[in-house]
């Protein structure tokens, strides 16, 4: 069953992956982002690598191995005892995994953890390689790592659970770059209603506006709790100015 769930995981990654390979692409042939690449500082460079190689590398291995090595040692005798259908186990993912999710993103713009979170909003273009802009450590408080785990331990089959999981990383890794749907488009019109769009999380990012937009999927959470802001055009500008040097967006607070 690991095995079985270790090829799903990795069939979930190569997704994801492709996902960023076309939204670089993307932004490499677009005047506009290939400018933005070119203007980026070399410290920028460097926390949008190491970020991105701890979300899509470091994150991953620990959920495969340390963390669930830990559900197994806590729950023994719980491992696949969840047998719900493929459909189920992915709205459980993609829709109230989502929720969680909201309530943690508010938890990080909260007085006692918003110092390490910060680090993610010194982006000043929306930019697919800034989506996992952290600190080192800051991925252990979101509640991705502990909970996608816990489930794929506890499903007797995790596929759609996992269907849920690639569709979240891949609308993460769109949310954070420039590739907008016109609002003339179809899709616009089809997608506007319901997904948080890339014009909708720059307002998250942006100094015109506070506390709006935390919702990774869905806006029904925004809409739901008062904290939706809605714009069709994104903001002029984005990003937070911050007074530390590279080692302590790394490890700050502990630096």
């Amino acid at each position: 069953m690991l095995y079985k769930n270790l090829n799903i995981q990795n069939l979930a990654q190569i997704l994801i992956f492709v996902t960023f390979l076309g939204l670089v692409g993307w932004t490499i042939c677009d005047r506009f982002g290939r400018t933005q690449l070119q203007v980026k500082s070399r410290e920028d460079w460097l926390l949008d690598a190491i970020g991105l190689t701890i979300q899509g590398m470091l994150i991953p291995l620990l959920q495969a191995t340390l963390v669930y090595w830990l559900y197994n040692n806590l729950l023994p005798n719980q491992q696949g005892y969840l047998k719900l259908s493929p459909i189920l186990s992915f709205i459980i993912s993609f829709v109230l995994i989502d929720y969680l999710y909201y309530w943690n993103h508010r938890l990080l713009h909260s007085k006692w953890f918003w110092q390490a979170h910060q680090v993610h909003h010194t982006v000043t273009q929306m930019d697919v390689l800034g989506t996992s802009r952290n600190t080192l450590w800051t991925s252990l408080l979101i509640v991705y790592l502990w909970i996608h785990t816990l489930f794929v331990y506890l499903l007797a089959d995790p596929a759609g659970y996992l269907v849920g999981v690639s569709l979240t990383s891949a609308l993460d890794l769109w949310r954070h770059s420039r590739l907008l749907v016109s609002k003339n488009h179809w899709l616009y019109q089809f997608l506007f209603p319901c997904l948080i769009l890339p014009q909708d999380h720059a307002w998250h990012h942006c100094n015109e506006v506070f506390n709006c937009n935390y919702g990774a999927n869905l806006k029904i959470w925004d809409k739901l709790h008062g904290t939706y802001y809605e714009s069709q055009e994104p903001p002029s500008a984005i990003g937070i100015s911050m007074s530390l040097s590279f080692t302590q967006k790394l490890l700050f607070p502990f630096s």
